[in-house]
């Protein structure tokens, strides 16, 4: 049986082996994103997306003047696009989908320069079963087009350090520029680049771990001064988004808490989605550092950096979320990829089915809900279909908390589609340029003459009255009686009766 095993797994790899680089890779990521990619409910970081992305050019630039100028280029890149194919779940998330396609193949291609086909081929194949793949790239945020980007500006790098000319230098500039416009902290992987730049200046490609001909030892003066070149555009397209981004961070990033030394140690399963899966990644990619020597130096920094640049910010200012570093991953599947490039072809596939099987729970939890912990879902879907089922002509609709990052009022106008009159809004989210709605300051003349009120508040709740704090809470509580009660997981729905139409 072992040996029959063995054949087979040579067999399919011989097969692998008749493809071009890059088409196994991505059609095992698409295959992998694309299961169950409608299964977990839009979570709050999407129910943004969704908001931002269904308003018009005019009220995205109010928004980005206000609160989320580093995601509003993404933001308009899916405004196009609801535009063309709408707002469903599955529509929304579709762009996340070919990103991390594209980014499989790309490292695939990528390896095949630094190391070799077999090692690019690995290093593909791992990114592809990562959880950590199938979380972002089945999310409708910007996470999974800046590891594409991240790693298309990487293998452009090399080309253009390989064989300069002004054409492979503008593309790479291109990658850069669109990578900084999709992801501000993404940019760190430029320390990365400029070290190998830097070095390959001084020493030689070769030097700097990228094979080139001996005739361009010439060049160097000529391509330290390109890669300066190619950074201008990023830096006057990014640099405007990262000023104004910093005067919008208390607003952004004000649940976020400066970063501990344990952070560190809790990255790779933040980033692979699985501690288990997390832990063997770092451990083989560490093999293939060391095996790799100074052909090492690009994907080393390339992980390294951008993590050490993020910690020692987020140190000091509130800035450490491991998903911003989501586009690491893949240097490290390529340190990984040449480690297993090492070994026999069966034995190294079989590493790579482990670590598929060892992620398969968190694969199957991360499309119940996207919400962390995986056992605390936000059932926003349940929540609108009691309220569906129960809606009257005039009824009316409050939330509590309002100015949450659990976007109670969205989550319920995404599934609900017509819901009852928002009855405490004074200026909707759309028309102040923000994320929230504004309320009335005096709830109690906003309720007058409803009759009847659904009440969602977050959490589970057996009085939901109780739960709501301040004015709003003594207004519905003087006003209204309870008259029935729903629990949905995260979510208490009630229905509130006016004493006065009793």
């Amino acid at each position: 049986m072992g040996q029959l095993s063995e054949r087979s797994a040579g067999a399919a790899w011989e097969r692998l082996r008749r493809l071009p680089v890059w088409l196994a890779p991505a059609l095992v990521t698409l295959a992998v994103t694309l299961t169950g990619l409608g299964s977990a409910q839009l979570w709050r970081d999407e129910l943004a997306t969704w908001s931002a992305a269904t308003r018009s050019p005019g009220d995205l630039a109010r928004l980005a003047g206000t609160i989320d100028a580093a995601t509003g280029p993404y933001y308009l890149l899916m405004h196009v696009w609801t535009t063309v194919v709408g707002d469903s779940t599955i529509a929304l998330r579709v762009p996340a989908v070919l990103a991390m396609t594209v980014a499989a193949g790309l490292l695939a291609v990528l390896g095949a320069r630094l190391v070799d086909r077999r090692g690019g081929l690995l290093a593909g194949l791992l990114f592809a079963v990562l959880p950590g793949t199938s979380r972002y790239g089945q999310e409708a945020r910007p996470y999974a087009l800046a590891t594409m980007l991240a790693v298309l500006a990487t293998l452009l790098l090399v080309i253009a350090l390989r064989r300069p000319s002004w054409a492979r230098w503008a593309g790479y500039a291109a990658a850069v520029a669109a990578l900084g416009l999709i992801h501000l902290i993404a940019l760190t992987v430029l320390t990365a680049h400029a070290l190998v730049v830097l070095i390959a200046w001084w020493r030689g490609p070769t030097a700097a771990g990228i094979a080139a001909p001996a005739h361009l030892d010439a060049e160097r003066d000529r391509r330290v001064w390109r890669w300066l070149v190619a950074v201008v555009p990023v830096a006057l397209l990014a640099g405007p988004l990262l000023v104004k981004a910093r005067t919008q961070q208390s607003r952004q990033l004000n649940w976020v808490h400066l970063a501990r030394l344990d952070d560190l140690s809790a990255l790779p399963g933040g980033v692979a989605q699985s501690s288990v899966v997390g832990g063997l990644l770092v451990g083989v990619a560490a093999l293939g550092a060391a095996r790799l020597g100074r052909r090492a130096l690009l994907p080393v920094s390339a992980v390294l950096l951008p993590v050490l640049l993020l910690f020692a910010a987020g140190t000091v200012v509130p800035l450490w979320v491991p998903r911003y570093l989501v586009f690491v991953v893949p240097f490290a599947c390529l340190l990984a990829g040449a480690a297993l490039a090492a070994v026999a072809a069966p034995a190294a596939l079989v590493v790579v089915v482990l670590a598929g099987l060892l992620g398969l729970p968190d694969q199957t939890a991360l499309r119940r809900t996207h919400e962390w912990p995986r056992s605390a879902p936000v059932d926003y879907a349940g929540a609108a279909r009691v309220i569906a089922d129960g809606q009257r002509p005039g009824d009316g609709v409050v939330y509590s908390p309002r100015h949450s990052w659990l976007f109670l009022d969205l989550g319920i106008e995404y599934h609900l589609g017509d819901p009852p009159r928002d009855v405490l809004v004074t200026e909707d989210e759309v028309r102040r340029g923000d994320l929230w709605a504004a309320e009335c300051p005096r709830p109690a003349p906003c309720l007058a003459g409803t009759t009847r009120v659904w009440l969602v508040v977050s959490g589970r709740h057996a009085e939901p009255l109780a739960a709501v704090p301040d004015a709003k809470g003594d207004a519905l509580r003087a006003d209204f009686t309870v008259t029935q009660v729903w629990q949905r997981p995260g979510l208490t729905v009630a229905l509130l009766t006016s004493r006065a139409g009793r």
